[in-house]
């Protein structure tokens, strides 16, 4: 199965760049309700995902901190606890559940490393459902 089945486009994703303030990143994700979310440099290749932890950590770090202040803290200076993996667009199903137990999403890139998407948890889960359900339905 072609793992670009499952894909939600680059423009249909919300995504942060690595010169985002923190300001930007915290409006970014609470405008969209995201608990994590791509973050890509300026030639768009996919760099890593800030998540909530990411940010609380990283906000403790700074005291006094204020809306205006985020305005002057990059997000790239934010340690990660860990980044979530990509796969390329030709990676085979396997890798791309394998990658999916621990993350909440899949952030997909193509032959020049740019990301192009991501692939959702909940989409496999989706697929492997329906897949069972027919099975199961055969007998």
């Amino acid at each position: 199965m072609n793992i670009l089945f499952f894909l939600k486009p680059k423009s249909e994703v919300a995504f942060i760049y690595d010169y985002s303030t923190l300001r930007q990143v915290l409006e970014t994700m609470e405008y969209h309700k995201y608990a994590s979310i791509p973050m890509l440099n300026k030639k768009g290749e996919y760099t890593g995902t800030i998540t909530e932890g990411d940010l609380l950590w990283g906000i403790k770090k700074y005291t006094n901190l204020n809306l205006k202040e985020a305005e002057n803290i990059f997000i790239q200076d934010f340690p990660r606890k860990a980044d979530y993996e990509a796969v390329s667009a030709d990676s085979d199903m396997e890798d791309l559940i394998r990658k999916a137990m621990n993350q909440n999403f899949v952030p997909v890139v193509d032959d020049q490393k740019k990301f192009i998407g991501i692939i959702t948890r909940k989409s496999i889960i989706e697929y492997c459902y329906e897949k069972l359900k027919k099975s199961n339905d055969s007998y």
